[in-house]
């Protein structure tokens, strides 16, 4: 064999290698990635009591450190692992600024012990005890959080999308095996302005990262998406719970751990028209989620995401919630329109 025709080999060879290795999406990473997503999908829990022992961890806990209210988000991750982030004032929207330090975590039997940046400590039962990162001892209570608007009643003249007892109001809809209303349906009626309060709750999804972290979505007039997602004890960002997707992050992360129920109440005011049918007038809302304001009066220039070029019209537009390939589910939903 002549030795340019073996460097020529070699060199195909090589290359075939680097195509096994590369991070840009070859096969044997797709397959592996693949692969990931399932044991994902297998972890995820619709209901408490078949989460596991990792779902007993997760959660907020409140208490003191020399005097001064402390809260702890525990942040489940897969195969016993975990993030605390620690809350000097409390939990969010209970006295916490955006303060926050994080430490890693791992599960042994019944114990899971803590180190980091924020200090170290160890959760046992309900109890996280240890010292922050000035050594200062606290001592914290696992606790359950619900939203003060949860299980609100329509008022008088209120539509009523979806009260469990059928699914009428909407194309595309349907229910789950406990009856609640499943994603990817959408209003039958087309909307302008309104006040929405709708319920969601988040499937327990611990090796779910980023976006696949039960994502899905309420688009008002199927162009403006306010975010749904676990983004639980996360920082600010403008893709998760709270947002105007991917346009203005919450001004507070309220979301509250997976399988709990939670609230949206979005005050929406659609785009004004002239004569000519010419927009003269953005679309504004007021957003809360478990009872607290996460977006205050905003205006909303055009649509988000996917929908960003999406036409506004004076007739407004339907309600979709938003279906992402995760079974996130929805109850009591109802709108005063204005």
């Amino acid at each position: 064999m002549s030795i340019n025709l073996f460097v020529r080999r070699s060199l195909c060879v090589v290359a075939a290698l680097a195509f096994m290795v590369s991070p840009n999406g070859n096969a044997a990473e797709k397959k592996d990635a693949v692969k990931d997503k399932s044991a994902a999908e297998k972890q995820m829990a619709l209901t408490p009591e078949t989460a596991g022992p990792d779902f007993a961890v997760m959660g907020e806990y409140v208490g003191t450190v020399d005097g001064v209210a402390l809260g702890a988000q525990v942040i489940a991750l897969g195969d016993g692992q975990f993030t605390a982030v620690l809350l000097p004032g409390g939990l969010p929207g209970a006295g916490n600024t955006t303060l926050r330090s994080e430490m890693t975590g791992t599960r042994t039997d019944d114990i899971t012990t803590f180190a980091g940046e924020g200090g170290k400590g160890s959760i046992k039962g309900t109890a996280f005890t240890g010292t922050d990162a000035a050594g200062k001892t606290f001592t914290l209570t696992k606790t359950q959080r619900q939203s003060p608007t949860l299980g609100a009643v329509a008022p008088a003249g209120a539509i009523i999308l979806f009260d469990g007892s059928n699914t009428d109001a909407w194309d595309k809809g349907s229910k789950d095996d406990a009856g609640f209303l499943k994603v990817g349906a959408i209003t039958k009626q087309k909307l302008t302005s309104f006040s929405l309060h709708l319920e969601f709750r988040l499937p327990f999804k611990p090796f779910g990262r980023g976006q696949d972290r039960c994502n899905s979505g309420v688009y008002i007039h199927q162009t403006y998406e306010f975010q749904v997602l676990d983004s639980f004890g996360l920082p600010l960002a403008n893709n998760h719970t709270g947002s105007l997707y991917t346009v203005l992050a919450p001004k507070l992360n309220m979301v509250f751990p997976p399988l709990t129920w939670q609230t949206y109440d979005i005050d929406f005011t659609g785009p004004g028209f002239d004569a000519e049918g010419k927009k003269n007038r953005n679309a504004r809302a007021t957003v809360r989620l478990n009872g607290v304001v996460v977006q205050d009066d905003i205006e909303i220039q055009n649509g988000t995401g996917a929908n960003k070029k999406r036409p506004e019209l004076p007739e407004g537009g339907n309600l979709l919630l938003q279906d992402h390939g995760n079974p996130v589910v929805f109850r009591n939903i109802w709108l005063v329109a204005k």
